[in-house]
């Protein structure tokens, strides 16, 4: 009898030194289907994948593929055996073609290109996927993000991947983008390809998936048909803990405008901006990815150069020349890439919280109070519930979640009037997320005036009292509390009259 599963990994156990990153974890996905794996940050998601690709090697347990027990040693095995992982940081050489990327590993094998041959192939498979209008001879760096997973997508299934890891394949795209990529999987399935799909964002996982595997702390809790449960049911599973109030209330007044923006442009992202924001507001930015969002919070910050308009802080007309004069004025940004913007990973988490006080923690001579810097990194941090192990282990090694708990924590300890969020949970779990949106709140309710740009609507309706929506470097609309709505969200993003 044939067997039902395309892979079984039973008994999976992992330990780095001393901690256990997976004790006796079990996923089974049968073939031709998607089935979702979730959990919290540091819930043992990537660890599970990393030893199915080959990255690590399991203590514990067994893989088998179609019924076959395999070792998985390399990641050599890994692709010999049909299994493929897509990143979020994608695998591509950026300097070669798509053509040359999606075959790249004829290129290593050392005899004449029919580089005609090679283009017409890369064609072929692109139309299979939907996406003819991607050129074989385009470099790669000159697509978009959506375009170049499409490439990673083509390069794994050439090599005839039979089980294909997606993991967080939504984070950098658009409504339009996460809706081709969403027929791509749909493809796949009814070509029998079992996909491993790994997301945050649960509205996808009831979309697309048949089964769902729950890990917790390293630990198995259950695999669940998708059409028996609900999102409630789920999210608790995760967090182990009822959680009926995503967001959560907040009971800020809304008082005097600190910060007003009039006619601003910069670049050809920022063009006539105006808006302003109260103290004990959140103020929502809403738009498609490359709406102008992020860039017009550089301009304000002093990152980018604007080239025209008026920003009056608390009555003030003010240009911060640089971000070091925003944050003398008590005006913060936690920029939406954390790695490579909001932390320095290789540095301590004790050295990154206090970033934006070090006047706080240094006598007149400039030298840093070690013991006092220690005693408030770590009070700062029991506040906002953050897992560590110690405040000189580096950021890097702290879950996504605590990750972005360590880069919000600066902000906290700088004590802003005006503090910007860029995509405050892009990457992070249910549970983290509930914890940032009560940060957020417990700033708003101390009178700081909080901007927050997100792509996630659900997030802009749950948290903010008003939202700009943009669209191509412009203002399209603003909706106040009432009037939040996904219809309303998306007929201003996407320029509907």
């Amino acid at each position: 009898m044939e067997n039902e599963y395309r892979l079984e990994m039973k008994g999976i156990s992992k330990s780095f030194g001393g901690v256990k990153a997976l004790t006796d974890v079990d996923l089974c996905v049968k073939k031709g289907e998607v089935h979702a794996l979730i959990g919290e940050n540091g819930a043992g998601k990537s660890t599970l994948m990393k030893i199915l690709s080959g990255a690590y090697q399991k203590d514990a347990g067994e893989i088998r593929i179609d019924g076959e027990q395999v070792k998985i040693e390399v990641p050599k095995d890994a692709k010999d055996l049909g299994v493929a992982v897509i990143y979020q940081e994608f695998m591509l050489a950026p300097d070669l073609t798509v053509a040359e990327n999606i075959f790249i590993d004829r290129l290593s094998q050392g005899r004449l290109i029919n580089w005609k041959q090679l283009n017409k192939n890369a064609e072929e498979e692109l139309v299979k996927l939907g996406f003819g209008d991607i050129k074989p001879t385009t470099p790669v760096r000159n697509l978009s993000v959506a375009y170049q997973q499409v490439v990673e997508i083509c390069k794994c299934l050439k090599r005839n991947a039979k089980i294909l890891v997606l993991d967080e394949p939504t984070a950098v795209l658009t409504f339009a983008e996460i809706e081709k990529l969403f027929q791509i999987i749909e493809r796949l399935k009814e070509q029998g390809t079992s996909i491993i799909y790994i997301s945050h964002r649960l509205e996808e996982i009831f979309r697309l998936s048949q089964h769902i595997t729950v890990l917790k702390d390293g630990t198995f809790v259950d695999t669940v048909a998708t059409d028996t449960i609900d999102k409630q049911k789920l999210v608790n599973m995760m967090v182990g803990r009822d959680m009926t109030q995503m967001f959560p209330k907040r009971s800020a007044r809304i008082k005097d405008v600190v910060l007003e923006v009039k006619n601003l442009s910069a670049g050809s992202m920022v063009k006539n901006v105006s808006f302003q924001v109260s103290a004990g507001e959140v103020l929502g930015f809403s738009g498609l990815v490359g709406s102008g969002r992020t860039e017009t919070m550089r301009a304000i910050f002093g990152i980018d150069r604007k080239e025209k308009g008026e920003i009056i802080y608390f009555g003030e007309h003010i240009d911060f020349k640089d971000p070091k004069e925003a944050i003398q004025h008590g005006f913060g940004l936690l920029p939406e890439d954390r790695k490579q913007q909001g932390l320095l990973l290789e540095q301590s988490i004790r050295v990154n919280a206090t970033l934006t006080i070090l006047n706080k923690i240094t006598n007149k001579f400039g030298v840093i109070n070690h013991a006092k810097e220690k005693k408030y990194v770590q009070e700062l941090l029991k506040k906002i519930s953050t897992k560590y192990g110690s405040t000189e282990d580096n950021a890097n090694s702290l879950s996504g979640g605590n990750q972005q708990k360590i880069a919000l924590a600066k902000w906290i300890a700088a004590d802003c009037k005006c503090v910007v969020f860029d995509e405050p949970t892009r990457g992070v779990d249910v549970g983290a997320k509930t914890e940032i949106y009560r940060i957020i709140n417990q700033l708003a309710e101390k009178g700081v005036a909080v901007i927050m740009i997100s792509s996630e609507m659900n997030e802009v309706i749950g948290m903010c009292d008003r939202v700009i929506i943009m669209r191509q470097g412009e203002i399209t609309g603003e909706l106040k509390q009432h009037e939040l709505a996904e219809q309303n969200l998306i007929k201003y993003a996407m320029g509907v009259e």
